[in-house]
């Protein structure tokens, strides 16, 4: 029996071969540009079937990787607080309050449909047709006019971090994440994530909030014009802001009414009226709690510790080691003090009151030229700064002087120089220094001889160097800096925390040298600290979302002079704000507490300073100019800046009332008879001995030379083998 072929199966190979064969042998009878375009078209087919099969297996794998809990992520403000953990102020992450889609205005939703994806409703995530037209346009055009991303794709890039690159790879994720998301969400689910994530510009997300800040008003009791305004200005939020481009933002409102018409979302006669609106927004929201002197300082100390992203996702909870009633104090005495001054005759340049006039007005072309001033409060033991003020009003002028404004600090440099001569030069409070003129070859400059006066003119002759401190006398100074040596004063202002002094002149002795408040009152509390400097710091730890420290600051201090130079010179600093000192109405302002300090005023009187102490804090108060000119006439710092600092001085002493029963550190001390006109140990010969008691380490180990003659005897060594009576007659011969 013949065998018989089998049977070929219409779904075996041989058959789709023989149904291929069958169709290059048809194409192969057309034409030749028949047949291609046939074979090129199948060719073509077939490529995106498997481009396609890949697209899913590849970028839907990576795409199931993300989370869409993310969705409803949205970052929100960080939280800053006091030392005492009250909330302060917010910062970075994402101003919104989020809101349901029945409570935002429907006239809102459909301006920004026909703004951002007219055919969301009927597109499965991606618009293919968008793409075409967007890609015909930009070839058009020869470069990008056009995107094409629907609401759903803006929602994936925003709530996954794909907003950097921009990239083939990232935007293939991206079409993956928004099919993911549209297989997951309804449409209204998607459009009510959209409108909580928008960027309004100024820091503003979300419908709700957006409605609020510009408008006064919730998002549901949005008007028609006002929906369009907002609308019109998501795709440049920055270049579109009424804030900032009022004019800009009614044309963008004008072409979304338009474009709501052409959609038959309105009438004309609807967008006529709606356009005929001047749809006024509201002023910029003046900075209360949210934007401060204060904030900023912790968010330029927060750059310097978190890397930039973390710090922008926000959620993070920063807790400083500010003091919040001390900050207000300080405000207080500033703002109080200077409106004072330019009541004073004789005050001759801008008032606050003059410039917020202008503004009212409309004069945005005016400056703050008014006067200004800084403060920085800080805790000598540990270096956390409890107050910080860098100007009058943050609206007016975000430049922070406390920290970043390098002023000249006339005498408040003259403690350095001082502690440099006590330190390295073995000079004592009694060691004699002269107050006459400098002779013309005293000293050199780069400009040559140099002379400088004393600021009443006079000049006393030989004084103690604690005179010369107390009286700040100019003369006195540049011959002690000159007994330290410029080296010594030079490295010692560095170790106190006064950086990147340039030149070495003489005249840097009596303060002819910019710096920071922050740095000159860090330098001074090393003084009523034993001589050790702390660290300043505004950051205590920072936690994140879920309480986990991110950052914790620790204390660090360093001793810059011993504990002796430390209280000799606390104590010549006290008797600056005692009687006869240039600080004297410290003291007969009221205060309790043991205090310290010292005035400071530049030339022509451009700027103000005091910097002063008690036991446990240090503050430092400066007030001057922007553009450095005489504030007033006679404008001394004990005149200007002393009331400030004592107003400062009393909230802190009510705020830690033991400080009244607080002392300064004490070494151990001698008692120590010393020659007054030379300084050294007195001998018998010596006219002026003087019993002082001297840190151990201050002790002079030579006698006087000045009076030693071949019979001179150390003081008490006459005493030695004679019997009591002859010790007590001694007495009263």
């Amino acid at each position: 029996m013949p065998l018989r072929r089998p049977a070929i199966s219409r779904k075996s190979p041989a058959a789709s071969q023989s149904r291929l064969g069958r169709f290059w042998r048809w194409t192969g009878a057309k034409r030749w540009w028949s047949r291609w375009s046939w074979r090129g078209g199948i060719s073509l087919l077939g490529m995106l079937v498997l481009g396609w099969i890949a697209f899913e297996i590849y970028f839907g794998t990576l795409a199931r990787g993300y989370s869409l809990d993310s969705l409803g992520v949205m970052p929100e403000r960080s939280l800053v607080l006091d030392r005492d953990g009250q909330i302060i102020g917010r910062m970075y992450g994402e101003n919104r309050v989020l809101v349901a889609k029945s409570q935002v205005a429907e006239s809102f939703v459909q301006a920004l449909l026909v703004r951002e994806d007219e055919r969301f409703y009927g597109h499965g995530g991606v618009d293919w047709i968008g793409i075409a037209r967007a890609t015909l346009r930009n070839v058009k055009a020869g470069h990008a006019v056009q995107g094409a991303s629907t609401i759903t794709m803006q929602l994936a890039r925003n709530s996954f971090g794909l907003m950097a690159e921009k990239t083939l790879h990232r935007k293939l994720l991206e079409i993956a994440l928004t099919q993911r998301i549209e297989r997951a969400k309804t449409k209204d689910e998607i459009l009510e994530l959209y409108v909580n994530r928008i960027f309004f510009g100024n820091g503003i997300y979300g419908i709700e909030r957006a409605a609020q800040v510009y408008f006064g008003k919730h998002a549901a009791d949005l008007r028609l014009d006002e929906s369009a305004l907002l609308a019109g200005i998501i795709r440049g939020p920055n270049k579109f802001s009424p804030f900032r481009n009022y004019t800009g933002a009614l044309a963008q409102r004008d072409t979304v009414l338009e474009r709501m018409v052409l959609k038959q979302y309105l009438t004309p006669e609807a967008a006529a009226a709606a356009k005929a609106r001047p749809t006024p927004v509201l002023p910029p929201p003046r900075n209360t709690q949210q934007e401060s002197y204060a904030l900023d300082a912790v968010r330029h100390d927060l750059e310097m510790v978190l890397d930039q992203q973390d710090i922008e996702d926000g959620s993070l909870k920063v807790y400083t080691t500010l003091d919040s009633k001390l900050q207000r104090a300080s405000e207080v005495a500033l703002e109080n003090r200077l409106s004072s001054l330019e009541k004073q005759s004789g005050y001759q340049h801008q008032t606050m009151a003059q410039f917020h006039q202008a503004q009212s007005k409309g004069r945005v072309d005016t400056k703050a030229e008014y006067v200004q001033g800084a403060i920085l409060l800080l805790e000598n033991h540990t270096g956390a700064i409890r107050a910080v003020v860098g100007g009058r009003d943050y609206d007016d002028s975000t430049y922070n002087r406390a920290l970043t404004a390098k002023r000249q600090v006339g005498s408040t440099f003259k403690p350095i120089v001082y502690a440099a001569a006590i330190e390295d030069a073995g000079l004592l409070p009694n060691s004699p220094i002269s107050d006459d003129p400098i002779r013309p070859q005293e000293l050199r400059t780069a400009n040559g001889a140099w002379s400088p006066k004393n600021s009443d003119g006079t000049f006393t002759g030989l004084q103690t160097l604690e005179f010369g401190l107390v009286k700040s006398r100019n003369t006195m100074t540049v011959r002690v800096g000159e007994r330290a040596g410029m080296d010594r004063v030079l490295a010692m202002a560095e170790q106190a925390g006064i950086k990147d002094i340039q030149g070495r002149s003489p005249q840097i002795y009596i303060g002819n040298l910019g710096a920071t408040v922050k740095a000159m009152t860090s330098a001074f509390s090393l003084f009523p600290n034993g001589g050790q400097r702390c660290r300043p710091y505004l950051i205590d730890r920072i936690e994140n979302a879920d309480g986990e420290v991110l950052f914790r600051s620790g204390q660090i201090q360093y001793p810059v002079v011993s504990p002796g130079t430390a209280y000799l010179m606390t104590n010549m600093l006290q008797k600056v704000t005692g009687p006869g000192g240039t600080a004297a109405a410290a003291r007969q302002a009221g205060l309790k507490a043991p205090i310290g300090g010292k005035t400071g005023t530049t030339d022509d009187y451009q700027d103000a300073w005091f910097i002063g102490f008690n036991p446990d804090f240090t503050c430092g108060v400066w007030v001057g100019l922007d553009d450095p000119e005489q504030i007033i006439g006679q404008g001394y710092g004990g005149k200007i800046s002393l009331p400030i600092w004592v107003e400062i001085m009393k909230a802190v002493e009510a705020r830690e009332p033991t400080l009244v029963r607080a002392t300064f550190p004490q070494p151990n001390l001698v008692p120590s008879l010393i020659c007054r006109d030379s300084g050294a140990l007195a001998t018998t010969h010596c006219p002026h001995p003087e019993h002082v008691n001297l840190p151990l380490g201050q002790v002079p180990t030579a006698y006087c030379s000045e009076h030693a003659t071949a019979s001179a005897l150390p003081r008490g060594a006459e005493q030695e083998g004679k019997s009591l009576w002859q010790r007590v007659k001694g007495i009263f011969d």
